[in-house]
């Protein structure tokens, strides 16, 4: 027997599809049906397609559905009956709409893409009866096929809803369609088959490394390129596609476009795995498993310049300003390279001297920190991020420091003129002990001085010390008559604070005790400060110059600066997508960790440093930042409300779990390349780092002992960054924030196109608590629970409202001080907009 089917084409007739179509409407009305039922009816239809027409006769599709409805009926299937008619209707309805589409598209790859819509998204608010509606509302006549499908994108993405959340799916499929259709064309222009053919043309045009073909073979390009799966763009929301797409991919000097989105992963992955010598190919498939599926996703200078021939591939950097003049001025020109290169910045001016302070023994002459830090504003306006956005740095200084009360006004809209520095990141650096009286004696005075002044006074920097060390120096000071002071009580330094964290989002807090405290390099150094996005604590220390010489060289006077490189730090980082992860699974978190911590310590090797000094420290410390993002994500597909104490063990288990496959794997590469070079007397080499944190279960003895026998490939390596931009693309929330809202409009090539929070269905919606409805003691308790697990820290943001009082906010940053919390971002007031630094975004 043969069946005529929709399309015209003739096949052999299946009595099994009969048997399928029935079962399924019997399980639609969750009515039991047994197989020999089924064997019956399926019988019956095929004695009435033999009894009731012509033995020439070719039966439709139709025709049979038509005798399924009647056999139903005589069975006495009523209510199976009346689901299978709706079932037939709806997939009419179905077809009739694909009909129409197609009078506007004859791309195949299309009306592929929305028959298939109609079988992954099934539920009725992805009828794309909706999408047709739509579209016929932006449509008009004579329109070319690209544009209908923008068009397509673009009513496809508006109809993103709380109730509807998925087409951000489904028109991130037309995008992907689009963005394959714009290379599609390029590349048969170009007569571009392969992706060995590509890689060996971008790098012709410079745009692709010459590195990518010196250590790839042919045949290996050949294998990599069978490897990728192109389904994986199946894996982005429209706006994480469409991020992908403006910023990351590659495009010619005119702005075409001319790498897919696993192309990009893939070439990525592919630099990233070139240390790993003959075993090179197994690694570039395992990073392109955990960056296609959005497991991980990297930071985003590596992102963008991964696979590139300039691969500056660090996000953070750090530096200490000397207290000379040659050392600002070469501080503000390091800041300099390093934006120009796509990196953000920290400077600690806490050394440099306060105003009226003397310079070579005239008293009152020094024009204090603002000058220089208005000189880092303006260089970061300047020197732009790679021409994407403005160069940005964060300052640094210490609470004590004599111009802290300037310091405090920078972007505050009060206050002098001459002293502003709007495009500047303040941090102030507590000590203990200042939270302390803030909490016990709020109106004791609190005095300020000139570090140079300490120095030549007291032959010691107090901003060298910490703990109780610190306390005994600064009292010290304190008492000492010869040293010039400021005073205020603490109650109105703390006003000044706050003002300006409510005004600008800023200071930044860094807690200089607790960092120091844990800090598992102590033996080699100090951390006075962080980077732009507080995630960073690693030892600083200034850059000295040594000598100037004039030498002579092939017969001409040249000048030889020698400089000591101190300690200054660069980062690379990585955020595990916990959002995407089944994080209850041991196996695959330890997997994916293992990839991630081995493609970071690569970069240190593969990276492009804009400084030298940023290279030394690197590979002395061998330093990356692990972190995580997609973290109110997580906590809502594992069923947990934000202000639950389940929320706290959960994460307390999850983060020792990432805290230990990190470790481990660090350990593993230590055993096969080495470890760092200051692992000897370190807390990891002696085992205090384990103790502090109180690991001393079985696992962990084992690791401790591991760890001290064969030592660690890197030197610090959790660091939680803001994941701004990357987690867009992730389709997960960011960092470890609380979502701002759970449904949100966003603008985008002047139109607005709906968001809403990961997985939002009808059971997570309450799960969703929006970040400023959040009781932020819930942010700070949370907070504390992850930082015993990261030996740096974290980008952890406080939400609040007009309604939050001057109190209430001191008693965050008290309770943040008591849970051992090392930095706090941003103060996020909800009428106050402040934004993220893409820099750091992991």
């Amino acid at each position: 027997m043969k069946i005529i089917k929709r399309n015209g084409d003739i096949a052999d007739f299946d009595v099994n599809k009969i048997e399928v179509a029935m079962e399924k409407a019997f399980i639609s009305v969750s009515k039991p049906i047994d197989e020999e039922t089924i064997k019956k009816m399926s019988g019956q239809i095929v004695e009435k397609i033999k009894n009731n027409f012509p033995k020439d006769h070719l039966i439709t599709v139709e025709e049979v559905q038509d005798l399924v409805e009647i056999t139903l009926i005589e069975n006495n299937f009523y209510t199976v009956v009346k689901s299978y008619i709706l079932y037939r209707a709806s997939h009419h309805r179905m077809r009739k709409t694909i009909e129409d589409f197609s009078k506007y598209f004859a791309d195949k790859k299309i009306i592929d893409a929305m028959v298939k819509i109609q079988k992954d998204f099934k539920e009725d608010a992805y009828d794309l009866a909706f999408l047709y509606n739509k579209f016929l509302s932006f449509a008009k006549d004579n329109l070319t096929e690209g544009e209908y499908l923008s068009i397509l994108i673009k009513a496809s993405s508006e109809l993103t809803s709380k109730e509807a959340p998925k087409w951000e799916f489904i028109s991130a499929r037309f995008l992907s369609i689009e963005i394959e259709n714009s290379i599609g064309a390029v590349m048969n222009k170009l007569d571009i088959n392969t992706f060995k053919d590509k890689i060996h043309y971008l790098t012709k045009e410079n745009l692709y490394g010459s590195y990518m073909i010196e250590n790839y073979s042919d045949i290996e390009i050949d294998e990599l390129e069978r490897y990728m799966d192109y389904s994986r763009d199946y894996l982005f929301n429209y706006s994480g596609l469409d991020l992908v797409m403006k910023r990351y991919l590659i495009r010619s000097s005119e702005g075409v476009l001319l790498e897919a989105p696993q192309e990009m992963f893939m070439g990525i992955a592919m630099h990233l795995a070139i240390p790993e010598g003959e075993n090179k190919v197994k690694w570039a498939k395992k990073i392109y498993d955990v960056l296609s599926q959005l497991k991980i996703t990297v930071a985003t200078p590596t992102m963008s310049n991964a696979r590139k021939p300039y691969h500056q591939l660090s996000s953070c950097f750090i530096d200490t300003v000397p207290d000379s003049l040659e050392g600002i001025y070469r501080s503000i020109d390091n800041f300099a390279q390093v934006s120009k290169h796509g990196g953000g910045m920290g400077l600690y001016f806490g050394k440099v001297r306060a105003m009226g302070s003397d310079i070579r023994g005239f008293k009152g002459v020094a024009g204090g920190v603002i000058r220089w830090i208005k000189l880092a504003n303006d260089t970061a306006v300047a020197v732009d991020q790679l021409g994407v956005r403005q160069g940005a740095v964060a300052v640094y200084l210490d609470v004590w420091h004599k111009d802290i009360a300037e310091f405090l006004q920078l972007r505050t809209n009060s206050g002098d003129d001459r002293m502003k520095a709007h495009d500047v990141f303040p941090a102030v650096c507590f000590p203990d002990y200042f939270w302390k009286l803030a909490k016990e004696d709020i109106n004791a005075k609190w005095y300020m001085m000139c570090p140079h002044e300490v120095l030549t006074v007291k032959g010691y920097c107090l901003e060298d010390y910490f703990g109780d060390e610190w306390i005994e120096k600064y009292l010290d000071c304190v008492n000492d008559p010869r040293i010039d002071k400021r005073s205020m009580t603490v109650k109105d330094m703390v006003r000044l604070i706050i003002k300006s964290a409510v005004e600008t989002g800023t200071p930044f807090i860094f807690n200089r005790d607790k960092v120091n405290e844990f800090n598992p390099n102590s033996h080699k150094g100090i951390i006075y400060s962080s980077n732009l996005c507080t995630e960073i604590a690693q030892n600083t220390s200034a850059i000295e110059s040594i000598s100037t010489e004039i030498v002579d060289e092939n017969g001409e006077e040249v000048v030889v600066k020698t400089t000591k490189p101190g300690d200054f730090v660069v980062c690379n980082l990585a955020s595990l997508v916990l959002g995407n992860i089944n994080v209850n699974d041991k196996d695959e978190l330890e997997d994916i960790i293992r990839t991630t911590v081995r493609a970071l310590d690569n970069v240190i090797d593969l990276n492009y440093y804009p400084v030298p000094y940023a290279k030394i420290t690197n590979r002395k410390y061998r330093s990356i930042g692990l972190g995580t993002s997609g973290y109110h994500h997580m906590l809502v597909k594992n069923n947990i409300s934000w202000q639950s104490e389940e929320h706290l063990e959960f994460a307390d288990r999850v983060y020792e779990d990432i805290n230990y496959f990190a470790i481990k794997a660090s350990n593993e590469i230590a055993k096969e390349k080495g470890s760092y070079k200051y692992f000897k007397d370190s807390d990891w080499e002696t085992g205090k780092y384990f103790e502090k944190r109180n690991y001393n279960s079985d696992r962990w003895n084992k690791l401790k002992e591991e760890v001290h026998k064969s030592g660690l490939r890197n030197g610090y390596i959790m660091a939680v960054a803001p994941t701004g931009s990357t987690s867009i693309i992730a389709g997960t929330t960011a960092a470890v924030d609380p979502v701002m809202s759970r449904y949100f409009l966003e603008e985008k090539k002047g139109a607005i196109v709906p968001r809403v929070a990961p997985s939002l269905d009808s059971q997570t919606f309450w799960l969703y608590e929006n970040a400023h409805d959040i009781d932020q003691n819930w942010v700070i308790r949370s907070t504390g629970v992850r930082q015993r697990h990261i030996d740096q820290s974290q980008s952890v943001n406080l939400y609040i409202t007009t309604d939050y009082t001057m109190s209430q906010i001191l008693n965050l940053y008290l309770r943040a001080y008591e849970e051992g919390i090392k930095t706090i971002y941003y103060v996020r007031n909800k009428s106050l907009e402040v934004e993220d630094c893409d820099s750091c975004s992991a």
